[in-house]
């Protein structure tokens, strides 16, 4: 999955191990998103762009090929 969850998370100054531990999950669970690794449930998309102050479509939101 693309997306841009690195970007955001920079954008507001927040480390890996910062962002999971205001979303409740492990830095590495942070890592595998944004490598595209893993695939977030639609619940935990929501938590991190609530931390992050974006949209669903802004840091998730993928173009259709």
């Amino acid at each position: 999955m693309e997306n841009k969850v690195k970007i955001a998370r920079i954008q507001v100054s927040l480390t890996q191990q910062q962002l999971a531990e205001k979303i409740g999950v492990t830095r590495q669970t942070i890592s595998l998103i944004e490598k595209g690794k893993y695939n977030p449930t639609l619940k935990l998309c929501l938590e991190i762009c609530y931390v992050v102050n974006k949209t669903l479509d802004e840091v998730f939101w993928v173009e259709k090929e």
